[in-house]
């Protein structure tokens, strides 16, 4: 009876449950059923291209950049074809910790490289651990280069062990080539490239700059540099479908990139090459040649030469010593050969000497100053006395080597390169306007006429970097003395300090401000404190030769379309004129004319047809407090300027004049004393006034004139 009564009450309590688990079941049917028409039906669009997006990615082509030709369309920056070992960041961090140690140390001895400099650059910049200069600064979803300009063999060995790789690729990339027509370095002049800066790609995307991105290489100096914008081209971008795994499995897009544009420049490979062979030619000489003073053979640690059309200021070559190999940047460079471009023991390869080293002019300002004095007071009838010495207050003022000539003119000044002569007009001028020494305003017209040439301030050439010599004037000296005085003071109670710089800082700490009598001669002769640059005082003398027009040196002269077509022409720029008077600058021209004829060049320039190649110049050998003399020779015709200087060299004459010659030689086919065009390592013995014609074909032809340019 118990056992009939309970059946029911148990089946009623079943059923209850059944009913509430088919009411659970039917409510999860309908929100799934929901959801679904939610996502397939509602929101359908969307999820499938986040789906899509997913499976496609976006890869940045990198251009191929412009190439850089001289003025007959010969190259001297070009593009080869460089292999790439890069790790796909998206199947590394699949990777565990163990396995993406072993591939890295796998593809750090496969490209010779330490294990810790491949590990470095697999790290996104901004990334915990992320390294300034090795961190990977382009896309998380480009492949990141940890080896560059790896040889064909080890690229093809990783390719062929893919399971030894997992998640390495290597691709094929375009990098600078030299190609050195006539074997030129010309480094100082075209410069180099490096990859592009976190710094810089932020300044890039806020200014809205798409033309680099995280792979990117720009200029850092030179003309890679300077026309970096019109050379880099323009990136492309390819969108590739991938798989699950994140492998490439199809093409969806791609935007084509731009290669950049051609730079022609006014450099004549020709000239360039026989430029830096004397240039090295007047440094070999030099350090076998026994100096009397220091009792060594000279130094001779640096050099320069330009070779500057006078017409219109382009740079028809120009050459630096010690120099480098461009190349090293290519593909990254090396922490070693780093330091041993800033090396002072390589006595730093990087600066350029002919734009950036800054040297006393030493006997090459006296034509300045002969400008100076005759359009100041002074006629081409003056004479003054070419003494052996002269007394400067406390001081005696030696001519070179004591020599005495009597009584002669500023031409006769020029040719022997007399002292004492251009020290008695010096001193002329500060006796008459300043003989104050505190008076910082006092008129000189020596000063104003070298400022008046140019010097003090950078030429504006199309090169980086230029340094802006020096004019020692008498604001000069006042700001050196405020800014040098309390540590020049603690130099002379120094016990430790040489005799001639205790005495030195001891005289600067009592009256470093005062401009005497002693500094107005110095200034006359290109000696104390006043610096100028190869390049600046080939444009002086461009000036000379000209009729007075300063022009602002140009290297390149037109960009050329990758199709063809002249985008820019680079027109010579005038930015001044000297303010001396024409009859003053046609003296100094035709009393230039005796210094290779009778002069200080003559026993360098003998048996040369100065009749037929009217060259003038001028030498000089500047002292160097501590070191040994400057050499310089400046030289011009109505065509060129031609301009070399070698520190610790010695005489201008006996160091820099023959190697001169030999480029005044080969600018106009001069053969013993016979003059052939012919023979000239330029056409008809003129820079072409024409562009390169560029060919359907991409072939690049000489200009089809060779007159000279104006």
């Amino acid at each position: 009876m118990a056992a009939i009564l309970i059946r029911p009450h148990l089946g009623r309590k079943s059923r209850l449950r059944l009913l509430v688990l088919q009411v659970l079941m039917l409510s999860l049917f309908l929100t799934l059923l929901a959801r679904l028409w939610f996502v397939q039906v509602l929101t359908g669009d969307t999820y499938q291209a986040q789906a899509a997006d997913q499976s496609i990615r976006e890869l940045v082509v990198q251009p191929a950049r412009g190439l850089i030709v001289d003025d007959m369309g010969r190259t001297l920056v070009a593009n080869r074809t460089s292999w790439v070992v890069g790790v796909d960041r998206t199947l590394f961090q699949r990777l565990s910790t163990q396995q993406q140690t072993d591939v890295l140390h796998r593809v750090a001895k496969a490209v010779k490289q330490p294990y810790r400099t491949v590990k470095a650059r697999t790290v996104l910049c901004g990334d915990p651990g992320a390294a300034k200069g090795t961190c990977w600064n382009g896309s998380p979803y480009q492949p990141m280069p940890v080896a560059e300009d790896v040889s064909q063999a080890v690229a093809v060995d990783i390719l062929e062990q893919a399971e030894d790789f997992p998640s390495i690729v290597t691709q094929q990339q375009s990098v600078r080539a030299y190609p050195s027509p006539y074997g030129v370095n010309a480094a100082h002049l075209l410069g180099y490239l490096s990859s592009i800066t976190s710094t810089e790609m932020a300044a890039a995307k806020k200014s809205g700059d798409t033309s680099v991105n995280g792979a990117s290489e720009v200029g850092r100096a030179g003309l890679e540099k300077s026309y970096d914008r019109w050379l880099r081209g323009t990136p492309g971008y390819k969108r590739v479908t991938v798989d699950s795994q994140g492998r490439v499995i199809g093409d969806d897009s791609e935007v084509s990139a731009e290669p950049g544009d051609t730079l022609v420049t006014s450099i004549d490979a020709k000239v360039q090459a026989v430029a830096e062979q004397n240039l090295q030619g007047a440094i070999q000489t030099a350090r076998s040649t026994y100096d009397k003073v220091t009792h060594k053979n000279y130094v001779a640690d640096s050099g320069a030469v330009v070779v500057m059309d006078a017409h219109n200021g382009r740079i028809v070559a120009m050459a630096s010593q010690p120099t480098y190999d461009p190349s090293e940047w290519v593909g990254g460079i090396t922490q070693k050969q780093l330091k041993a471009l800033y090396s002072k023991k390589n006595d730093y390869p990087l600066v350029s000497r002919a734009t950036q080293g800054q040297y006393a002019p030493g006997s090459t300002w006296k034509p300045i100053m002969t400008a100076g004095a005759l359009s100041n007071g002074y006629s081409e009838d003056t004479r003054l006395d070419c003494s052996s010495g002269l007394q400067v207050g406390n001081r005696w003022f030696k001519n070179y080597e004591s020599e005495s000539y009597g009584q002669i003119s500023f031409a006769q000044a020029l040719s022997v390169s007399c002292d004492t002569f251009f020290y008695r007009v010096g001193l002329a001028y500060w006796q008459k306007y300043g003989s104050d020494p505190s008076n910082v305003d006092a008129k000189d017209p020596l000063v104003k006429e070298a400022k008046s040439f140019g010097m003090g301030k950078a030429t504006g050439i199309d090169i980086p970097g230029e340094a802006s010599g020096r004019v020692a004037d008498r604001h000069w000296k006042a700001r050196y003395f405020t800014s040098m005085k309390s540590y020049y003071c603690h130099v002379a109670k120094k016990r430790t300090t040489s005799d001639y710089m205790k005495l030195f800082a001891t005289q600067f700490c009592a009256e470093g401000n005062l401009y005497r009598a002693g500094d107005a001669v110095n200034f006359a002769i290109g000696q104390g404190d006043t610096l100028v640059t190869p390049l600046q005082l080939s444009r002086a003398y461009a000036a000379i030769s000209n009729g007075g027009t300063l022009y602002a040196p140009r290297v390149a002269k037109a960009i050329v379309s990758p199709d063809g077509k002249t985008e820019r022409v680079i027109k010579p720029q005038v930015v001044g004129h000297v303010k001396a008077k024409k009859s003053a600058l046609d003296y100094v021209d035709q009393a230039l004319q005796e210094t290779p004829r009778t002069g200080t060049l003559a026993w360098k320039f003998n048996g040369f047809p100065l009749d037929k190649v009217k060259i003038r110049g001028k030498t000089g050998s500047a002292e160097v407090q501590g070191k040994q003399s400057t050499s310089w020779v400046a030289t011009y015709t109505k065509d060129y300027v031609v301009v070399m200087m070698v520190t610790q060299g010695g005489t201008g004459s006996g160091t820099s004049g023959p190697y001169v010659r030999n480029i005044w030689q080969s600018l106009y086919g001069v053969d013993g004393e016979k003059v052939n065009s012919a023979n000239s390592v330029l056409p008809d013995a003129k820079t072409p006034k024409g562009l390169p014609v560029f060919a359907r074909d991409g072939s690049i032809l000489p200009p089809v004139s060779t007159r000279s340019a104006e």
